[in-house]
């Protein structure tokens, strides 16, 4: 055979003869695993959000007047709390706030 490798990763290092127990690789073993565990748990966690259900819409341009506090009113079933409904309301149009301009058209949830 010939002459063994001079200036190699072992060498380097000053790892050349180091052989591992088998004790050493248990131990590296479960050192591996108590850091990888904790990274598995994490990616478990990660879901997706549900699609969201149809919604059937109607085109309404705001009059003067007209808040999404009124169209929450109109389409709220009764007992909702109209707050949940205006948040609705804002997702739905992807409204920054509960702003509207007159002329604007939004998106109603047909009552």
């Amino acid at each position: 055979m010939g002459a063994p490798v001079r200036g190699g990763a072992t060498e380097r290092l000053g790892l050349d003869g180091l052989r591992l127990t088998a004790r050493g690789r248990v131990v590296l073993i479960v050192l591996a695993l108590l850091v990888s565990l904790p990274l598995v748990g994490l990616g478990g966690r990660a879901v997706a959000g549900e699609p969201g259900r149809p919604v059937e819409v109607t085109v309404h341009t705001v009059a003067p007047g007209e808040t999404l506090w009124g169209y929450a009113r109109q389409v709220a079933a009764p007992g909702q709390d109209l707050r949940d409904v205006v948040e609705h309301l804002r997702e739905l149009n992807e409204l920054a706030s509960g702003a509207l301009q007159v002329g604007q058209t939004i998106l109603v949830p047909r009552a």
